[in-house]
């Protein structure tokens, strides 16, 4: 367990009793936060400046007094060796088990990709159609993508296509720099498919606008029109686009650094969970549209719950991505027939790992197939009436170190512990499942 942070020789000159500290509880890695030592000697995130909403839920549920801390193997409370011993047994004897929820930090993956290898497993995520949405697009079309930095320190245009950030990432409006008041850079805001978002609407440094869908169209049409007017040789008669959308392509075409924005999950859920990787795909294509006169990026906010983090680790082990049945004979990747809704509705699969270290957000999938949990302490209940195993395990950047990859990338960022929560982690319970395993069988009873 990595040591809590050495607050007399903080490197930024903070007092004793304060420390900084990276949020994991959404993808944008919010880092540099204040942390502060209370009367009990315990370390509570304070956010200087703001009160994120996502992060204040997220940091309610790791009162050690409301959640329980002990394994249980069919409902009945057990010592972690005989819940590691139960669930190896499940793994052992699953023809085909899924790997699922993976909401874990890069050695979790890592572990969890060698667990998969020796039981023959499929992976997915438990976002795993908005991932498959966009790395379809990104396959079929590429993209040119930017940074938190870059929309902070360059970009003069924010398109939100579909979506308004805030609603699952509350500081984004801060990280890009529209929330400084001591040096304040007025950007422009424009929102298409969707009304302003609230939390955009009260900064002080940002011009706001909302484009509705022209009548009749949906967002596939708007995007093949807006992409049709940003072309150099633009559409002939181009009368035939509504007023909004002609005044919004000739906004792109001046600004100097236009950034769009978009949140895959929000995407698949107004596509109703088909073709969103057409919509990501017209996005991509409008963003290489706009590079041909001027200056453009592409910023997705997805990857939340390790999603980013453990399909990079995925996809460098294995060499590709998620939805990765690992076997003997090789790997097989069918992003469409290892999605765990369709396994588990299809009964392909015999046994579940659900892996939800982050928080109780995630509960296992109801299934009638034997469940092993390796969760947050909350996710405990979850369990109740249904057959395996529940372990509970450290949450990355609460009671232990890890490492997450943030939103926009290849930015990847240590996590510091606020304290030793006594916990095992997800790439130790897994190695210790695999260790189990690699052992000749044997039959195990279990006491109450």
């Amino acid at each position: 367990m990595a040591p809590a942070p050495d607050l007399p020789s903080d490197p930024r000159g903070r007092p004793a009793g304060r420390a900084t500290w990276t949020c994991p509880f959404c993808a944008l890695l919010c880092d540099g936060l204040d942390v502060a030592q209370d009367a009990a000697g315990g370390w509570t995130p304070a956010l200087a400046g703001s009160t994120c909403p996502r992060m204040a839920s997220a940091l309610a549920w790791f009162d050690a007094r409301a959640v329980a801390t002990t394994p249980s193997a069919d409902g009945r409370p057990v010592a972690l060796p005989q819940a590691l011993d139960a669930a190896a047994l499940l793994l052992r004897e699953s023809r085909l088990p899924l790997f699922g929820g993976l909401a874990t930090d890069v050695a979790g993956a890592r572990a969890l990709y060698a667990l998969a290898n020796h039981s023959g497993a499929v992976l997915d995520h438990a976002h795993g159609d908005a991932m498959t949405a966009s790395l379809r697009a990104l396959q079929d079309r590429g993209a040119f993508t930017t940074t938190l930095a870059e929309v902070r320190n360059h970009a003069d245009l924010i398109l939100c296509i579909g979506t308004q950030p805030s609603h699952k990432h509350p500081e984004f409006f801060r990280r890009c720099g529209l929330a400084d008041r001591e040096q304040p850079c007025t950007r422009e805001l424009v929102f298409l498919g969707t009304p302003v978002d609230p939390a955009a609407a009260l900064l002080a440094n940002a011009r706001c606008s909302e484009v509705a869908l022209p009548e009749g169209e949906d967002l596939y049409q708007t995007l093949a029109s807006l992409n049709a007017l940003c072309r150099p040789r633009a559409l002939a008669d181009g009368n035939i686009a509504p007023a909004s959308l002609r005044d919004l392509s000739a906004r792109l075409l001046a600004a100097r650094y236009a950034v769009i924005v978009w949140t895959p999950s929000t995407l698949c859920a107004q596509a109703g969970g088909k073709h969103a990787a057409l919509l990501i795909e017209g996005i991509h294509h409008l963003v290489k549209t706009l590079n041909r006169t001027t200056r453009a990026g592409g910023l997705s906010l997805g990857g939340d719950d390790g999603g980013n983090t453990v399909n990079q680790a995925i996809t460098w082990l294995s060499g590709v991505p998620l939805r990765t049945h690992v076997h003997p004979g090789g790997l097989d990747h069918d992003p469409h027939r290892h999605g765990t809704e369709r396994l588990l509705r299809g009964g392909d699969v015999d046994a579940l790992l659900w892996v939800a270290s982050f928080t109780p957000d995630l509960p296992p999938p109801a299934s009638p197939v034997p469940t092993v949990v390796l969760g947050h302490p909350a996710l405990a209940a979850s369990m109740a009436g249904r057959p395996g195993v529940f372990i509970p395990v450290s949450t990355p950047g609460i009671g232990s170190a890890g490492h997450l990859f943030r939103t926009d990338g290849g930015i990847v960022l240590p996590l510091t512990p606020l304290r030793d929560d006594g916990l095992p982690t997800v790439a130790a319970v897994a190695a210790q499942l695999l260790a189990r395993l690699r052992q000749a069988p044997a039959a195990t009873e279990f006491a109450p």
